[in-house]
């Protein structure tokens, strides 16, 4: 077969197309957290550690800047500091709590959105669709980079889903709430925030072939899905059709959804509604994506590789390398962790298991 451009590689490979290889290292799960890059940084005695350039990462996707959520944005304040923290309302209008050391998650504290009337301000002043700004796009620059690199074009990203951008809106815990409290408010978030994407994304499509419409929506945990399938089916769905009618129409290829947790109630929901790709399948949830692809075959699968084996030893990197040995014998599917990598994993064991997974990719068609 011809060599692919990376962006066809990727496509293919998820559509269950042939590909003259399979990717390599794309997806979340072949990015480290943030300490543990700098412990990547200092172990590899490299203070510019390219860590896709150094193990051969594939390219993949680009997406055209565009402003898909609040905006304008908020004007950013500091609202309190101490020795050790410092308290912010940043450019989304959420007030956060972080450690100047940059070595735990925030405390997040307030979000834009409380009540129907927050609502009512914030959809106005700024979620407008036509909000002079959100496509500033040099098309002609934007094409030739295409030509260059092969990348395919994605559209959609964090912090952007239909349950996403109400929790990036209200918080995880106001927004469940919400359900309950302000139904017609919760179903009118998901639906202008549908509208603004799709009125950006025919922006978009108007200057470029868009193949992968990507939807983050974070909505399980170990428990499984954070509303119930019957919530999801009645709320969100109807937006979800929306979208994927967009991406019949448009020729996108792939239509993805990114949520932790187990993602086992939620899969067959979403791939009713078109969705085609689902990651990152965390292990320690309960997911296994043998069995995903046993009940899914038609599904195109990114992770699911368990990133706790990197702090282990190499008999334990091993199991997972087989692991993706046999999920790539069902198509459809980029080896990859099943999320960030923590800091107590090493650059030697990171290291040994891209490069086991890089020749796995590498052999299989």
């Amino acid at each position: 077969m011809t060599t692919l451009t990376c962006g066809e590689r990727v496509v293919r490979c998820l559509t269950g197309e042939p590909v003259d290889r399979v990717p390599f290292g794309v997806g979340i799960g072949w990015f480290p957290w943030w300490q543990t890059h700098q412990r990547w940084q200092t172990e590899a005695n490299n203070a510019g550690l390219d860590i896709g350039r150094e193990l051969g990462y594939d390219g993949s996707f680009s997406s055209p800047p565009c402003q898909a959520g609040i905006w304008p944005p908020f004007e950013r304040q500091v609202l309190e500091e101490t020795a050790d923290t410092i308290t912010v309302r940043n450019e989304s209008g959420i007030v956060r709590r972080d450690l100047k050391s940059g070595l735990s998650m925030p405390e997040f504290i307030g979000y834009p959105v409380k009540t129907p009337a927050d609502w009512e301000r914030v959809k106005t002043e700024r979620l407008d669709p036509a909000a002079p700004g959100r496509l500033d796009v040099d098309w002609d620059a934007y094409r030739a980079r295409l030509r260059q690199t092969g990348e395919a074009v994605q559209v959609g990203w964090f912090p952007y889903g239909v349950f996403g951008s109400p929790r990036e809106l209200m918080g995880a815990e106001e927004v469940l709430i919400a359900f309950y409290e302000y139904p017609e408010m919760v179903r009118d978030m998901m639906q202008h925030m549908t509208t603004l994407w799709l009125d950006l994304w025919s922006r978009v499509a108007r200057e470029v072939q868009i193949d992968h419409l990507h939807i983050w929506e974070d909505m399980s945990g170990r428990q499984g899905s954070l509303i119930s399938p019957a919530m999801v089916e009645e709320f969100m769905m109807p937006c979800y059709d929306r979208l994927a009618a967009f991406a019949r129409a448009h020729g996108v290829r792939v239509v993805s959804v990114d949520t932790d947790g187990d993602c086992s109630e939620l899969v067959p929901v979403f791939m009713r509604h078109g969705v085609n790709m689902v990651l990152p399948f965390e292990v320690q949830a309960g997911n296994d994506i043998l069995e995903f692809r046993h009940q899914y075959p038609t599904l195109g699968i990114v992770g699911g590789l368990d990133k706790r084996a990197l702090a282990g030893t190499r008999a334990d990197i091993d199991r997972e390398v087989a692991k993706a040995e046999a999920m790539l014998k069902g198509g459809r599917y980029i080896p990859g962790f099943d999320h960030l990598i923590p800091p107590d994993v090493g650059w030697e064991n990171f290291r040994y298991a891209a490069q086991r997974l890089r020749e796995v990719c590498l052999s299989s068609r």
